[in-house]
């Protein structure tokens, strides 16, 4: 059964810091692409990163670049995402997805045309 679960959502003031985890289980990590995406309050879901199945290439939305850091370890079938300088916009459900990767692949790319398979998500709030 494949699952994806993600964890260590929570309250944060800004400029706080979380780091969000994705367990995965049921298929073999090594072999996809994945993508963290968020929902806010009202608004359509959004991928913010994304990570090549190797972890050689990573994407990130213009909202998130140079505060958030995707990062991977195949062996323990988990992805990470650190979150730093939290803003009050960054407040939404996180999900972390799955998709097979093919050669070609790009990370700028690859998460923005469908996913295999989703988490349930982890709500972040940011407020003071």
């Amino acid at each position: 059964q494949v699952q994806l679960r993600e964890s260590g959502g929570g309250l944060v003031q800004p400029g706080g810091s979380l780091r969000l985890s994705c367990a995965t289980s049921g298929f073999v990590l090594g072999y996809y692409a994945i993508g963290w995406f968020r929902q806010a309050p009202g608004k359509e879901r959004e991928v913010i990163s994304c990570i090549t199945k190797t972890g050689s290439g990573t994407y990130y939305a213009d909202s998130v670049k140079g505060r958030f850091t995707i990062s991977r370890e195949n062996y323990r079938n988990s992805v990470y995402l650190q979150m730093n300088s939290l803003k009050p916009e960054d407040t939404a459900v996180y999900y972390c997805a799955a998709r097979w990767e093919v050669v070609g692949d790009k990370a700028d790319t690859v998460c923005s045309i469908g996913m295999d398979y989703w988490g349930k998500g982890t709500p972040v709030t940011v407020t003071s």
